[in-house]
């Protein structure tokens, strides 16, 4: 009975101990000059980093709608596109656009410099995160693995909306764990969420995640007596903050309002909704969608790594550290914390599962930090040598970077965007001095890119024919008008390994093919046949292609 005495009163003296450590004790949020200093240095690093990205012409999405919906309201000051059909996407990054070009002038330079403003942003409010939920090492560590992550870094200068979306939210989650640290009643969280929310519509997914998890927490904490079970709910309060957390939907029920008042559309064009809702409703597609939602959440281009080491670290002791003469373990992110980043991943993770037609790595953007803030927290907390472990998977991210995977991804993913966009600048220069004037068969994003010179990639614009891709059923049909255009424009729309892991598994292929819109392009050789014309100019560059057919036509 002594030796338990004892021994629970030497676990008292640690654990007053332990909350006398600077890594254990509540970190406070930054006050501004430190978040002004810390944001200059983000942007500064950003800009040296993406230096030579700087003025790439509009990449994809960038050019099919963000960057036409930005101009229609830099020119009209509308919040409704016009020049593309809307997807009813908030205007808030937009009209930061239009803002910057307002100021600044139009320009490639400006609206990446802009973006990486947002990115640096983005970074500060993970650094306040993380500084908040675990301590100083683990924040800058973090920090850096995000920054190189090849998805946030190819993201970080294109005028998409995802990751300004994630990094209000990073800002949101401090906000909210700063006051339920605390016992504030301080509600700024419902301000960021709302931004967040204006970013992005599926942001509305982490204040919602965290109201439901609330409601179970105080549920929870009425019947559990245990006091190491209450360690993963959030610390109790009153029933305003909870509902605080509702208040980021009218902001944007009110945004959805006024576009259904002016489109006749709530959730977008028909063929959006189709495309992102209606056709992803399936109950086979879900769970496919799921495991590759997991995938880019733990394994995509070299998270494997720092998940691996994450799990290996778990069947590790805890480091030991001397404070005040005394010996004691180094501290996890509290288990409520932890519960809290769960609820926000498990609601991207299932919602992301079901809506959406591409499974577009950016959209979890908002969640995949959280992953490698905890991954760094335990690697720090197990693992002596844990910078080494950060050093190497840094690694891993930089050759991300510059080197293709061996299976299918998205281009704009890691720096293939930037073979896919100096390409396409190239094949529009040859066809503005050769073929001037000339009809000319496409497909989209190129179709874009030829016939709005503002895109950045021609002077003057073409007439275009489109066609929907460069299987071989669109080409059987566009040989049939052959008499409508002059000269083709084909080009790769699928990133194609040259030694595949799962590309020639006939199962995956028709998996692929039915739930997620897969195609295959055919050849230049084989497009060039079919058209009746000759290859003038053909470039290939890292697993993409492109060419140029002149149509043959009797003298």
């Amino acid at each position: 009975m002594n030796a338990r005495t004892s021994a629970q009163s030497d676990l008292k003296k640690s654990k007053a101990v332990l909350r006398q450590s600077p890594a254990h004790r509540p970190q406070q949020l930054l006050d501004w000059s430190q978040q002004l200093l810390l944001f200059a240095l983000f942007f500064v690093a950003l800009m040296l980093l993406h230096a030579p990205l700087l003025r790439l012409p509009y990449f994809w999405d960038e050019a099919g709608y963000y960057i036409p919906a930005a101009r229609d309201l830099f020119l009209t000051g509308s919040l409704i596109p016009h020049s593309t059909p809307s997807n009813a996407h908030p205007p808030l990054v937009m009209a930061w656009l239009a803002l910057a070009w307002r100021v600044f002038g139009y320009s490639l330079l400006v609206t990446r410099t802009a973006m990486l403003a947002l990115s640096a942003f983005t970074l500060l409010g993970l650094f306040r995160l993380s500084r908040l939920s675990a301590n100083l090492p683990v924040a800058w560590a973090t920090i850096v693995l995000v920054a190189l992550y090849p998805v946030y870094f190819a993201q970080s200068a294109m005028a998409h909306v995802d990751l300004p979306a994630a990094g209000f939210t990073f800002w949101a989650l401090a906000a909210y764990l700063d006051s339920r640290k605390n016992g504030s009643a301080r509600w700024n969280y419902a301000a960021w969420f709302s931004l967040a929310a204006l970013a992005k519509e599926t942001a509305i997914l982490a204040p919602l995640a965290l109201f439901l998890w609330e409601l179970k927490a105080g549920f929870f904490r009425s019947r559990l007596n245990a006091s190491k079970w209450r360690e993963f709910l959030p610390p109790g309060g009153q029933w305003r903050n909870t509902l605080v957390l509702l208040f980021p939907v009218a902001p944007l029920a009110s945004w959805y309002a006024y576009h259904y008042l002016k489109t006749g559309f709530l959730l977008g064009n028909p063929e959006f909704f189709r495309y992102n809702v209606a056709a992803t409703f399936s109950p086979p597609r879900i769970p496919i969608a799921l495991l590759m939602r997991l995938w880019q959440l733990l394994g995509y281009f070299g998270l494997y790594l720092l998940t691996f080491a994450g799990l290996l670290a778990m069947l590790r002791p805890a480091q030991q550290q001397k404070l005040l003469s005394e010996s004691v373990a180094r501290p996890r992110i509290p288990f409520w914390i932890q519960t809290v980043f769960l609820a926000v991943i498990f609601a991207y993770l299932a919602f992301m599962s079901v809506v959406g037609g591409a499974v577009l790595a950016r959209y979890m953007l908002a969640v995949v930090p959280l992953v490698v803030l905890a991954l760094v927290s335990t690697l720090w907390r197990r693992v002596k040598y844990w910078k080494l472990a950060i050093a190497a998977v840094a690694l891993a991210f930089t050759g991300g970077l510059f080197s293709n995977p061996p299976y299918g991804f998205s281009l704009e993913d890691n720096l293939a965007y930037r073979d896919y966009v100096l390409m396409h600048v190239e094949a529009s220069r040859f066809l503005s001095l050769r073929y001037a004037g000339e009809r000319v068969l496409t497909a989209w994003p190129a179709s874009d890119e030829l016939s709005r010179p503002w895109l950045g990639y021609v002077a003057r614009p073409f007439p275009v024919v489109r066609v929907e891709d460069f299987s071989d059923p669109q080409i059987a049909l566009a040989a049939k008008v052959r008499n409508r255009f002059d000269v083709a424009l084909v080009f790769s729309t699928k990133y194609q390994p040259a030694h595949p892991l799962l590309e020639d598994w006939e199962a995956w292929q028709r998996i692929k093919q039915k739930f997620f819109g897969y195609h295959r392009d055919l050849s230049p050789e084989d497009s060039a046949r079919q058209l009746a014309g000759q290859i003038v100019y053909h470039k290939e560059l890292n697993g993409q292609w492109i060419a140029l057919i002149e149509i043959n036509r009797p003298d």
